[in-house]
């Protein structure tokens, strides 16, 4: 099984920020800002190239989260980026989709 779905069966622990019975949203471990939260589906989907049709609502709910966390971690306003990487060449480091929430500070391209 993958790190990812070890975190979401609460086998692995982890800060998590969210969680329903369709995703986790979780603190990264090696934030690359002030907030720096992982969404993740419970559902083991290995990228965004694996996504299909059926997958609308859970990718429409990730995106949900990830409004609402943006503002309860105040950088709704501010701005923030959202970020999933398909693959090693693009920097995906764990074959679980996932959606990187970064803000709190003024991103730059590399960061």
């Amino acid at each position: 099984m993958c790190l990812f779905c070890e975190i979401a069966k609460g086998t692995i622990p982890s800060k998590i920020a969210f969680q329903d019975e369709t995703v986790v949203a979780f603190h990264d471990i090696a934030p690359q800002a002030p907030v720096h939260v992982l969404i993740i589906p419970r559902k083991h989907i290995e990228s965004a190239q694996a996504l299909t049709m059926e997958d609308n609502d859970l990718l429409c709910h990730m995106f949900e989260v990830a409004r609402k966390l943006a503002a309860e971690l105040g950088v709704a306003d501010s701005g923030y980026r959202l970020i999933t990487n398909i693959g090693k060449d693009a920097g995906q480091s764990v074959a679980h989709l996932h959606l990187h929430l970064i803000g709190g500070k003024t991103l730059n391209w590399n960061n």
